[in-house]
């Protein structure tokens, strides 16, 4: 038979934490295309480029392109969300600008005061990208 604890569980409170983002890091095979289309497609603000690095700024996160360093780190990024205050005006702004969509804008929640819209995009270098609005209720 297992000996079970009775001993009382705590929670501790920890002395460090974690609370912003300062830095997301997008990796990318080719980093002059995918400045190119982080600059002049999406219209990020470019902050600086360093050999085999591109900086943007995403309203206080900086973005970072590079090639992976080792084998291990060659994979898609995450989803990276995009904020948007007109999901309709964005997603036929970027179908203007030739970015390839995987979907249209559409409903994903129907909150009490708003709806949550959501499409997804890919990138020159095949990440997949998210635009997301919140719409309020009438």
């Amino acid at each position: 038979m297992a000996a079970t604890s009775t001993a009382p569980t705590q929670t501790m409170t920890p002395t460090v934490s974690l609370s912003q983002i300062g830095q997301i890091s997008i990796i990318v095979k080719d980093v002059a295309r995918a400045t190119a289309f982080y600059r002049d497609v999406l219209g990020m603000r470019f902050l600086f480029e360093y050999p085999g690095l591109a900086f943007f700024d995403c309203s206080g996160v900086r973005i970072m392109l590079s090639k992976a360093e080792k084998p291990e780190f060659d994979h898609p990024s995450s989803i990276l969300y995009f904020r948007v205050p007109d999901i309709q005006a964005a997603y036929k702004g970027f179908r203007a600008r030739d970015v390839r969509f995987e979907d249209e804008p559409h409903i994903i929640a129907r909150m009490p005061d708003h709806d949550l819209w959501m499409c997804f995009f890919r990138d020159q270098e095949d990440n997949i990208l998210g635009l997301m609005a919140e719409v309020g209720k009438a």
